[in-house]
């Protein structure tokens, strides 16, 4: 073999050795940007997580705050209908209380009224003796029904007559006026007592305002909703 061939064969192993490495670094290439591509998209869709996690939990609190805020003014409207609900019973409540001025001021009507206040006092405490306040306006109207108060519970109860002791030291409050409009006040009727004190039953023109207020409230309100609805 000459110096020739020597040189081809010298040249033909140097090409082939190049190709072989630029192959194997193309393939390297290859590789690497395949990687580099992987880790890109790997980092991407974890940076594409966390924004979603951070959108679903900022749209959560926004969700919340709305919720916190539509309870709220909820709340706040249902007080505002309570209030005003409250406001327009109190007004009910007090107009009826100056129409019970007016029941004192037909003697004959209220009369009869006291008479019947003190016998469903009487059946109330069934006591055989009792102590009667009245206001100092009405002491002749009650004196003058006690008899007869005394014979109809005796009756009704079937009862001896009980003992009934008006009380001419202390009396219940007036009426209402302007000299004491801020003060305690009555509109009528009695309040009767054991002797002892342990019984009481409160039968004043305002106390049975209260009662039948306090009775009929649920349906005053059901007809304020309805009013409201309307």
């Amino acid at each position: 073999m000459n110096d020739t061939d020597v040189s081809k064969q010298i040249q033909q192993m140097v090409r082939f050795i190049r190709q072989e490495a630029e192959e194997k670094a193309n393939e390297i290439s290859v590789s690497a940007e395949e990687e580099f591509n992987i880790e890109k998209l790997q980092l991407v869709e974890a940076e594409k997580k966390k924004i979603r996690q951070e959108y679903e939990r900022k749209e959560k609190q926004v969700d919340v705050r709305k919720k916190i805020e539509y309870s709220m003014q909820l709340n706040a409207s249902r007080i505002k209908v309570l209030q005003a609900q409250d406001d327009v019973v109190n007004a009910m409540k007090e107009a009826a209380a100056k129409e019970l001025l007016n029941v004192s001021r037909d003697h004959h009507v209220y009369k009869k009224l006291l008479k019947d206040l003190i016998v469903q006092s009487l059946l109330r405490l069934k006591e055989p003796a009792v102590l009667l306040r009245c206001r100092e306006d009405d002491l002749n109207l009650v004196q003058s029904v006690l008899d007869s108060a005394g014979e109809e519970y005796s009756e009704k109860a079937k009862v001896h007559q009980p003992e009934i002791l008006v009380d001419e030291n202390i009396y219940l409050p007036p009426a209402p006026s302007h000299h004491n409009a801020h003060g305690p006040f009555c509109s009528g009727g009695v309040v009767l007592a054991s002797r002892d004190g342990k019984i009481v039953f409160e039968n004043t023109l305002d106390a049975r305002l209260d009662v039948v207020f306090r009775k009929k409230l649920p349906e005053i309100r059901k007809w304020l909703c309805g009013q409201v609805a309307a």
